[in-house]
């Protein structure tokens, strides 16, 4: 059964369909019009459509600026390292779209032949333009991306949303809820103002019950490639996200440090892993993704023994 939002009012309310909590849900109009909350047909379809899709990552963050497409774009780039396995990134930041950018695309949607990118930003007519869209038509076109596009037989579907927890999470949680999630991973800060956002996306994944498979601190740090000391540039005046996870009871996937290189290739749309395979900050990205895959393996491994027993 899909997720409601926790505010819902309910099929039977007077303000089904009509209150705040009700703006982007894939019920909308079916329960203002009085009809019940019966569920949005597209959810059967985009079950069906993900039978080909084996293992499903959001990537989110409390508040924008702590480089979270950038994770996307290298989580996408580290796992295509291996031929073998099929990876789709798909851009779900409708008003902020930089995946394009960042993956280096300009009118094609392939960056290798194993990593293929889906984002609103291939539909504007220029980088420029601005999406003013309301819920509703932003629910309308992930419910399009999910469902429409060809994604073939893929390993790994990265989805890379906007910050905060508005209509496209709770969108693209109720529409991939019967296709099974895998699970989200949260980017943050060390400093206390991102960590406070992040309590609240934490909140938020464990209302929707989508299964969080850990947090990544980005920005942690600068190591002076020179004297190789490291500087806090964000101090974590409050124990940082590490503190944060051990009060939240949620894993740390790890540390990313600052790295000058990271944002220059972002810029030339390039993989920071090729220019620097040595950096602190590529072996940071290659445990966090390590970790990431093995607890995909897992939790692909339990449920096939729960069918199997």
């Amino acid at each position: 059964m899909e997720e409601v939002p926790h505010d819902c009012p309910g099929a039977d309310s007077a303000q089904a369909g009509r209150g705040a909590s009700c703006q982007g849900c894939p019920n909308q109009r079916l329960c203002a019009s009085g009809a019940g909350a019966t569920p949005d047909p597209a959810i059967e379809e985009i079950k069906e459509k993900m039978k080909t899709v084996k293992h499903k990552i959001l990537v989110l963050s409390g508040k924008g600026g702590v480089g979270k497409s950038t994770f996307s774009a290298h989580l996408a780039h580290g796992l295509a390292e291996d031929e073998n396995t099929q990876i789709a990134l798909l851009d779900i930041d409708i008003c902020g779209p930089s995946i394009p950018k960042i993956m280096g695309l300009e009118g094609e949607q392939y960056v290798e032949d194993n990593l293929g990118v889906m984002s609103v930003g291939f539909l504007l007519s220029s980088p420029d333009d601005a999406v003013i869209w309301r819920g509703p038509k932003k629910n309308g076109m992930i419910k399009q991306f999910l469902r429409d596009v060809d994604w073939g037989e893929v390993d790994y579907l990265i989805v890379d949303t906007p910050p905060g927890t508005s209509d496209e999470h709770l969108s693209v949680v109720q529409y991939l809820a019967a296709a099974r999630i895998d699970g989200a991973v949260i980017i943050t800060t060390p400093q206390e103002v991102s960590l406070q956002d992040v309590r609240k996306e934490i909140n938020f994944c464990r209302k929707v019950k989508l299964p969080i498979i850990g947090v990544v601190e980005n920005m942690s740090g600068f190591i002076c490639p020179k004297c190789k000391k490291e500087s806090q540039i964000f101090p974590p005046t409050t124990g940082g996200a590490e503190l944060m996870c051990q009060d939240l009871e949620v894993p740390l996937l790890g540390r990313v440090p600052l790295d000058p290189l990271i944002g220059k290739n972002c810029d030339k749309g390039q993989s920071f892993f090729i220019d620097a395979p040595d950096s602190p900050a590529t072996l940071a990205y290659r445990s966090i993704i390590q970790r990431i895959q093995e607890f995909c393996d897992l939790r692909q491994s339990e449920e096939e023994n729960l069918i199997n027993s």
